[in-house]
């Protein structure tokens, strides 16, 4: 700041005044721990009204050993397995990382930034904060829907009862309870299967980063609980609508279901476009927004803001050149001063209704910013739905129906152009077909950008009666990679000779369980004899 500045001087006095003896220290915790803190206040024009809370009892509750009794009353987030899922989400990996060397060797994966790993997605997560942490831009999920028949909870529990009761503090009834989520689709289960993924998950993220996660209606109203606990609700950003469908079901019992939710949050909210954090991109206007069909000397216009909320009383008149009487609102307000709507009179720049219809502004394209502020609506024509999902891998795999439901290239495009920059960094930890991977290929060819992803997938078994299946694929991560390899191609293909110039390979990698033996001799290992590892297990993951 140039020394001098009143503006910032006075600024720094405002500031201070709002400073007490524990703000420093509170202003560090906001930092590293924002999801102790309730939102700040602000009138609805923008201005700061106070710095929200410290959530003490939160905070508390996180100092726990375990969490079984509540000493009051509270607002908080509560569920069967919380405990066990916060001891998960501390737990370090006990797998190991094996490259695919076959694959890996390829001259289109050899020199690949993209990285796939095999296996279940919390260990992965575990590895991946060793490396990865604060450097991921952005984090895009399909997580299961827990629509009673998807999903079941299938982490197993990494402690036998003995060790729950020590690790926890539980009773034998509170173990018994713990258990009986295990194989359930309760809300329970699927919180505590969520909670460490979305916690190490906050941890990867770059303070400017940004997490989007697909939900529907059966667990919505939890995840944006779960996501304010974790993320802090200041940092929540949108609850996006995507409208999946557009064929109404008239044999729907209540409603057709034509829409699914996108929850957004970031690392770090920001409150002004002064404070650092995630800044959302505008995305790119529609040619023929702006036209100029009566010669305008000021250049291409579109139609702008009523000058008024409310239809016109005749107690108050601004005189149009023609001598048309333009009257004030009845029981509402001009949007613009008098004096500005005389100016805009003078200079042409009026478009005048018909009887009590509202006069508007022209808004001209070079007093525009470059782009549109993205809508927490998006509709089926913009991005396209399920539908679009399902015809795009199906052209991949031969007509063949090969994964149900998957989410449309156009729709994780559209998160990509408003999320991150050109050189970003990119993960999916509930890869499913592969969609995110071939969302970022297609971007990087369409404007030469070099972004990076790393899938995780789990090898989950296809249908044994499923098209997949059929199809000669045994497991999801498969369906995944070939999908990848595809699309690739595709992209190759259709970009001709500037092909080279696009990362269009990945690393592959699997998680593997060890054997007793192999963990006795790494529990005895001497880092003068690396050949314990015999190029199996690697320090994986080396991101620049």
């Amino acid at each position: 700041m140039p020394l001098g500045g009143g503006g910032g001087v006075k600024a720094a006095l405002l500031e201070n005044g709002k400073k007490e003896a524990n703000s420093e220290f509170l202003d560090t915790l906001k930092i590293h721990f924002p999801q102790f803190f309730e939102k700040d206040l602000y009138d609805k024009d923008g201005n700061f009204i106070k710095n929200g809370g410290f959530k003490t009892d939160k905070f508390l509750d996180e100092l726990k050993k375990s969490n079984t009794a509540e000493s009051h009353d509270g607002y908080k987030l509560s569920f069967v397995g919380r405990d066990y899922a916060r001891l998960q989400t501390g737990r370090a990996s006990e797998t190991v990382i094996a490259p695919d060397r076959e694959h890996n060797e390829k001259s289109e994966n050899k020199n690949s930034g993209n990285i796939f790993i095999t296996g279940d997605n919390l260990e992965a997560l575990r590895h991946l904060q060793n490396a990865y942490a604060n450097k991921i831009k952005m984090i895009y999920i399909d997580p299961p829907y827990n629509t009673g028949q998807e999903f079941t909870y299938s982490d197993s529990f990494e402690f036998n009862d003995e060790k729950l009761k020590s690790a926890l503090n539980y009773n034998d009834d509170e173990i018994a309870r713990l258990k009986s989520i295990q194989g359930k689709s309760s809300h329970s289960a699927w919180l505590t299967f969520m909670y460490p993924r979305l916690k190490i998950a906050q941890k990867l993220l770059r303070d400017d980063g940004v997490i989007f996660v697909s939900i529907d209606d059966n667990e919505q109203a939890n995840l944006k609980l779960l996501m304010d606990d974790v993320f802090g609700e200041g940092n929540f950003v949108s609850n996006i609508i995507w409208e999946k469908v557009r064929i109404r079901k008239n044999s729907a019992l209540y409603f057709t279901s034509s829409h699914d939710f996108i929850l957004c949050y970031a690392k770090k909210a920001k409150l002004n476009k002064q404070d650092s954090g995630w800044e959302r991109n505008l995305l790119e206007r529609e040619n023929g927004s702006y036209k100029n069909p009566d010669n305008d000397p000021n250049g291409a216009w579109m139609r702008g803001s009523v000058i008024a909320n409310h239809y016109y009383d005749a107690d108050y008149t601004i005189t149009k050149p023609n001598g048309v009487i333009l009257h004030r609102p009845r029981n509402g307000s001009w949007r613009y001063s008098e004096e500005s709507i005389i100016k805009f009179i003078k200079e042409d720049r009026m478009l005048w209704g018909e009887g009590n219809s509202y006069p508007m502004v022209k808004k001209y394209e070079k007093d525009a910013q470059n782009g549109i502020v993205p809508k927490t609506i998006i509709v089926f024509k913009e991005v396209g739905g399920n539908p679009h999902g399902a015809e795009e891998t199906k052209a991949l795999f031969n007509d063949v129906k090969i994964f149900d439901n998957p989410k449309p290239v156009t729709l994780v495009k559209y998160l990509l152009d408003i999320a991150i920059d050109k050189n970003d960094l990119i993960l999916d930890f509930f890869a499913g077909s592969g969609t995110t991977a071939h969302a970022v290929m297609q971007l990087n060819a369409e404007d030469g950008g070099d972004r990076k992803y790393i899938m995780v997938q789990i090898d989950e078994l296809t249908n044994e009666n499923s098209e997949a299946r059929k199809a000669g694929y045994k497991t999801i991560d498969e369906i995944a990679r070939e999908r990848i390899k595809r699309a690739a191609q595709k992209i190759k293909s259709e970009a001709g000779l500037n092909a080279q110039e696009f990362d269009l390979g990945f690393k592959h990698f699997r998680l593997i369980n060890p054997d007793a033996k192999t963990i006795d001799k790494i529990i005895e290992f001497d880092s003068d004899n690396a050949s314990l590892f015999n190029d199996d297990m690697i320090t994986p993951f080396a991101y620049p």
